[in-house]
């Protein structure tokens, strides 16, 4: 009997990237519904076909696996329509009992404008409270009170295109390098068509950006103000502002100018902590050039005096004239896929959809009567941390949280930790089926997520994007939009009868006109589609949409429709220094916390990790949690390289191993935020940050904090690789100190601890004993024990497969390597069976020559350092040429820091040693083995 052929169908459509606020196009190829293929979308006005390496990855992360399938309520599955019936009365109940604002909710960037919009109208609209926050909280808040302060909208003067036409592009507070790759590649490119082109870093650590930039000012943490505050005043020293502009577009700058004076070179140079030399240079470059870019980001926002610094940036362009026009402005950069979308739609707890203003009785009466609402808000709620605050204080009894995990990025984790379960009603719409934040969700509701999610996103220049829907997402998970409305509607509300995403966003884009007919420049309502398929084929569009670009006609959105400058008395972060809370400021007494810790991102994980570690191929440029310390202060410490550490701070602690680094100042350290109780014992930062917040933006300060270090006295080291279908069998609580990573077919454990018995082998024993009982009977053993050495390994098999491998290592004899061979072991797990051979391998620790590749350098094309030393001896020894013949370099551009240093490192003497050792390293036999054998 013949079978009859399935037609393939092929298909193209474009979305847009899910990670950071650039907002790049994705072109996706599409077989029968199965996405296949992507690539950057050349003709998206965001990336013109660049992309960076976790958007290249993309793909990897779609799926069922890890993903919420279906409604819960106290751990028990339930029907949709029990779910929302359950949600709806309780937040009803708890409404009547006590009130408009015991209730709230907290969104997210990674939400839809669609999303959005609806939740907005059912909080603000239909409930009446404005206790409706969005993670932007954390990122962005500042920018958005240093904009609507300047300007009287928040609105992002400058566009992607302006980077190319600068003569000096600022960047601070941004490690643009690694965080927003494809506008680093603009500029590099602008840079290689105009090498007059000047990048000025500002930033306390070196960095990838840093070691690319023309002058790089290290300045000390969170002395931003004070630079931008002594830059005015040069500027009006050396008669460069622009007088005309001053007196006919700007408000305020008598009193800016009163502020900064005292901001000499020498002050600046005292308070920044940098060189006046540098100083001066820097200055010259923004007062003597016509174009020039601020490009800033979560250096400038997350701190105590956030909006301040947005505002004294923003001042130096006015003073100049150096804005809306091309190549010129002060350009704040998202975080988040949809942080701009959020700011629209009024997302954040004091503002109002479309721009308008929260405490205005009149933009209040608009919004109700295009609405048909029965209430609407008259104050601005709880933010972000004061959500936490007032559900300890027994104000609110009910949160909904979607797509966000505030347990791990809002400030001081154990506080939060203890509000959510102290909460009466805590609801979790996610994507997933375990973070942190679920751990203490009464109810989960499944919810879609990227190539899923149909809607819109706006990225930092305002270009608002179609994120079409092109897979079917699996088990029960529902739109975000459509489970607030099926709520709503068994509140009894009216308003949510939408069927579909074109429908929120045609009345989204009808309330922009209605609201900013004249005053705002928010108005879309051109794009409000008629039908579906106008919806689905809109390309992406920039607002304003009838005008050229913010602002060019020196008229602003203010009353008086000038500029407002903001006088700025520059503050430092706030830092407690002892125990007794008493040590503010640059402290003084008795200092017990001496260090300060900075936060951040690593190149190629995002947020907390949820979608990037499924990427296995992200996990292994950084694949660990480190502490990254001044070589000075680890020889004071007694800390090496990989030693284990812990962090303390006034509200907690962390644990992680250490990166000795000439990178950090001295004083200095620096750990990244991604990882979380997921991935880690105990590696959060959000554990060593207390709450400080910016009173006027109420963004929490997320970048500096005092802390102190110690080296943890451990000398017993485990590693546990298993394979993917028994990983359920390790139970992490279990574990003690550690850290996960994830890789292809397996994952691994590197764990910490104290070994309590001087006899090596009795130890390994007891340890194989404890993981057999963990793992179960059905694993067949196989040991190897070196007492001289130190290091014990056991492997198991099932079925004649690897299951899993376990190797100890008695510290005080052996370093145990903390990097993994990633290749080597996804070989090895993804084998059917193993060969007597790979058994003597893996008990040996010797992986074939083949897999002696090196650190991973490239993660677009997975080029490891063995390869790359290797081409720049054969003579390709420039970035061009290793881009030509390994690719490397070619993607994002995020190794180019890496590959230049590599280049300058391979002298002709060191060529000789590398050429001489690359087959060499990790080939080292061991010596006193007792035993390998079956046990």
């Amino acid at each position: 009997m013949s079978v009859a052929s399935v037609a393939l169908k092929i298909e193209k459509k474009q979305t847009s990237c899910t990670y950071c606020g650039v907002g790049c196009g994705l072109d996706i190829e599409i077989h029968n519904d199965v996405p296949v293929a992507l690539t950057g979308a050349k003709t998206h006005p965001a990336n013109q076909g660049r992309i960076c390496v976790k958007g290249t990855n993309l793909l990897d992360t779609v799926g069922a696996k890890g993903r919420m399938l279906s409604p819960t309520i106290d751990q028990v599955e339930v029907s949709w329509p029990t779910a929302t019936a359950h949600v709806a009365n309780r937040f009803s109940e708890i409404l009547k009992q006590h009130g408009k604002d015991s209730v709230a909710l907290y969104l997210s960037g990674q939400l839809l404008t669609e999303d959005y919009y609806v939740a907005n109208k059912f909080m603000k609209g239909y409930i009446g409270s404005a206790n409706i926050d969005t993670n932007s909280r954390l990122c962005m808040s500042s920018a958005v009170t240093g904009y609507k302060r300047a300007f009287g909208e928040d609105v992002v003067p400058c566009n992607y295109e302006d980077l190319e036409h600068a003569d000096v592009i600022f960047i601070i507070g941004s490690n643009a390098a690694w965080t927003h790759p494809v506008l680093f590649q603009r500029m590099q490119a602008a840079k290689q068509a105009n090498p007059a082109l000047k990048f000025v870093a500002i930033d306390p650590r070196e960095t990838a950006t840093t070691k690319l930039a023309d002058i790089h000012l290290p300045i000390s943490p969170g002395s931003d103000a004070g630079f931008y505050n002594g830059l005015l005043q040069y500027l009006v020293e050396q008669q460069v502002i622009d007088k005309d502009y001053i007196t006919q577009s700007t408000k305020g700058f008598e009193q800016a100018i009163i502020q900064a004076q005292p901001w000499s070179i020498d002050k600046v140079s005292d308070f920044c902590g940098i060189d006046k030399v540098l100083i001066e240079q820097a200055f010259r470059l923004f007062a003597f050039n016509e174009n020039v870019i601020s490009f800033y980001s979560m250096g400038i926002n997350q701190s105590n005096s956030g909006a301040d610094k947005c505002n004294a940036i923003i001042n130096c362009h006015l003073a100049t004239g150096k804005l809306a026009k091309l190549g010129t402005g002060p350009f704040s950069i998202t975080g988040q896929p949809n942080a701009m979308g959020g700011r629209e739609v009024g997302g954040l707890s004091n503002q109002l959809c479309a721009h308008l203003d929260i405490d205005d009785t009149s933009h209040q009466q608009l919004l109700q009567s295009f609405w048909q609402s029965p209430t609407m808000v008259t104050e601005a709620g709880t933010s972000a941390t004061e959500i936490i605050e007032h559900i300890e204080q027994g104000k609110i009894k009910a949160i909904w949280i979607m797509a966000t995990n505030p347990l791990v990025s809002l400030p001081d984790r154990s506080r939060v930790s203890a509000a959510l379960k102290k909460c009466e009603l805590v609801v979790v719409s996610d994507c997933v089926d375990k973070n942190d934040t679920l751990e203490f969700a009464h109810v989960k509701l499944p919810a879609t997520t990227w190539l899923e999610k149909d809607g819109t996103v706006t990225n930092s220049e305002r270009v608002i994007s179609r994120q079409r829907g092109m897979i079917k997402a699996p088990g029960q998970a529902k739109h975000d939009w459509k489970i607030i409305c099926d709520i709503a509607k068994k509140m009894g509300f009216k308003g949510f009868d939408f069927e579909h995403a074109y429908q929120v966003f045609n009345e989204y884009c009808q309330l922009s006109g209605v609201a900013n007919a004249t005053e705002r420049l928010f108005n879309i309502s051109v794009l409000a589609p008629s039908d579906k398929q106008q919806y689905d084929t809109m390309k992406p569009t920039q607002w304003p949409i009838k005008s050229d670009r913010p602002f060019y006609d020196g008229k602003f959105s203010t009353a008086d429709k000038k500029a407002h400058f903001i006088a700025i008395t520059p503050a430092l972060p706030v830092l407690i220094n002892n125990k007794t809370n008493k040590g503010v400021g640059q402290g003084n007494g008795n200092i017990y916390f001496p260090f300060v810790l900075n936060s951040g991102r690593i190149r190629d994980q995002w947020h907390t990790m949820t979608r990037t570690s499924a990427a296995t191929q992200l996990n292994e440029h950084i694949s660990a949690p480190k502490l990254a310390i001044n070589p000075a202060d680890a020889k004071k410490l007694g800390i090496k390289d990989d030693n284990w550490v812990k962090v303390e701070s006034i509200s907690g602690e962390v644990f992680l191993e250490a990166d000795i680094s000439e990178d950090i100042q001295p004083g200095h350290c620096f750990m990244p935020i991604h990882w979380n109780k997921q991935f880690a014992s105990n590696a959060n930062t959000s554990s060593v940050f207390p709450t400080v917040i910016d009173p006027v933006s109420k963004q929490p300060q997320l970048k500096q904090v005092s802390v102190r270090l110690e080296k943890l006295t451990l000398n017993l080291s485990t590693k546990i690789v298993l394979h993917d279908q028994y990983v359920e069998r390790i139970n992490p609580d279990k574990l003690g100190l550690y850290r996960k990573t994830l890789h292809q077919h397996c994952h691994s454990y590197q764990m910490a601890e104290i070994l309590d018995d001087s006899n090596v082998e009795t130890v390994f024993d007891e340890k194989l004993l404890t993981y057999k009982q963990m793992l179960g009977e059905d694993i067949q053993w196989l040991s190897f024990l070196s007492v001289g050495t130190g290091i014990g390994r056991f492997v198991g098999t099932i079925e004649g497969k690897l299951a899993i491998i376990i190797e100890c290592s008695d510290l005080t004899k052996h370093s145990l390597q903390s990097e993994t061979n990633t290749r080597w072991l996804e070989y090895l797990f993804a084998e059917t069976s193993l060969s007597q051979a790979d058994k003597i391998a893996i008990v040996k620790a010797k992986p074939g020559d083949e897999f002696l590749l090196g650190k991973q350098i490239c993660s677009c094309f997975n080029v490891h350092e063995k390869t790359i030393e290797q081409a720049i001896l054969d003579g390709e020894d420039s970035l061009d040429k290793l881009a030509k013949s390994i690719k490397c370099g070619s993607g994002c551009g995020s190794c180019k820091p890496d590959l230049s240093e590599m280049i300058h490192a391979c002298s002709v003497r060191e060529r000789t040693e590398i050429a001489s050792s690359i087959h060499d390293k990790n080939n080292i036999e061991l010596q006193d083995i007792i035993t390998m054998e079956a046990c």
